[in-house]
């Protein structure tokens, strides 16, 4: 059963006796601000008699994110969550909380040999065997009173989190992998709570790759401007400054105000006034500029190297019964290419099970 809770002290009373774990989702909206507006937050607690109780929390309403808070860090409630990445970051926003200790079942299924990426309804077809609709996956959430199809969605949402929770865990304990699991969710919870912002932007952009250093280098200062500004106003990137036109200013090297002021008109999207930050953005060096790795790089990078690094993922992959991408992605593979180290995402329990097929490749002995 599925209530609507509009008020804190209603709320309070409902979380009065916290369970052992709880089911989590939201709704929100993210359309027009950097960061996600929280509509809505469903909660599944489980009852004496089996049954689930579902509650449906109107982040809009005043009071609610701060009634809403303990639960969140309450270190004795499992949150269980399907690939809350952005949830997270609603969370933290709306309620200064990162849910914690943290279950995802999406990452779960992952490693478990399910489903790399699985959605939740394919995951609760693929473990329960029930078929859910999927039509308000574009509604408006910040539309009150939400209609009966949005209310049934919602409850949907978290209704079957329990049982996948069960199944995926005895799955992940079945192959010894508890502890992978859990090094996986420690690492998203840092990233929610660090909230670190991309520190070479410009290697995602694949303009940078045709740009000589100094046009490397204006590019990285506007992306980082532009990032900075856009948490600060919350809106999107792109609003604040387009890659395109972030691209032309990084190749014409902009020597005045006024040439820059030139570029911007000539642009369809371009942000008028916002012209003198771009500039002081454009002329302000950054403390690590030096630092920053060559995007050129990407078109000199051995491909036949990177090709056999994948291979050797693939079967190990299969070796495992999951996902190559569960293991590593091309991106991740392309910084033991270019520099020979490994990064930070292929730390832990993935080094350990690709090292031994991956250093004879990179030409060196695997540790240990």
């Amino acid at each position: 059963m599925a209530h609507w809770i509009d008020s804190p002290d209603a709320l309070r009373a409902r979380l009065a006796s916290p369970p052992a774990r709880v089911g989590l989702d939201t709704e929100f909206i993210r359309e027009r601000t950097y960061w996600p507006k929280l509509a809505l937050v469903q909660i599944a607690l489980p009852q004496a008699d089996g049954g689930i109780e579902i509650l449906l929390v109107d982040t809009l309403a005043p009071g609610i994110a701060e009634a809403l808070a303990p639960l969140l860090a309450d270190a004795s409630v499992l949150k269980i969550m399907h690939s809350p990445s952005e949830d997270l970051v609603a969370f933290r926003q709306t309620c200064k909380q990162v849910p914690s200790p943290l279950f995802d079942t999406q990452a779960a299924a992952a490693l478990a040999g399910v489903g790399a990426g699985m959605g939740y309804q394919k995951l609760v077809a693929e473990i329960t065997g029930t078929a859910l609709e999927k039509g308000e996956t574009r509604s408006d959430w910040l539309r009150r009173p939400l209609s009966a199809s949005q209310l049934q969605y919602a409850a949907d949402d978290v209704q079957h989190l329990f049982e996948l929770h069960d199944a995926l865990t005895a799955k992940l304990d079945a192959l010894g992998r508890r502890g992978w699991f859990q090094s996986d969710m420690a690492r998203t919870m840092a990233t929610a709570i660090e909230d670190p912002a991309d520190r070479w932007p410009h290697l995602s952009m694949r303009t940078a790759n045709f740009l000589d250093r100094d046009g490397q280098t204006r590019l990285l200062r506007l992306l980082r401007w532009r990032d900075a500004h856009a948490r600060v106003a919350d809106l999107p990137r792109s609003w604040v400054l387009d890659n395109e036109l972030a691209a032309t200013l990084a190749r014409m090297s902009p020597s005045t105000p006024e040439s820059i002021a030139e570029a911007v008109r000539a642009h369809p999207k371009g942000p008028r006034k916002l012209v003198d930050a771009i500039w002081t953005a454009l002329g302000t060096p950054l403390p690590d500029e030096a630092e920053a790795p060559d995007a050129a790089v990407a078109e000199r990078r051995d491909k036949s190297k990177v090709k056999a690094l994948q291979d050797a993922v693939s079967r190990r992959a299969a070796e495992l019964g999951v996902a190559d991408a569960v293991l590593a992605s091309r991106r991740m593979l392309e910084p033991l290419v270019d520099t020979g180290e490994w990064p930070e995402s292929l730390e832990g329990w993935r080094r350990e099970q690709l090292e031994p097929v991956l250093a004879p490749l990179l030409g060196r002995a695997p540790v240990g």
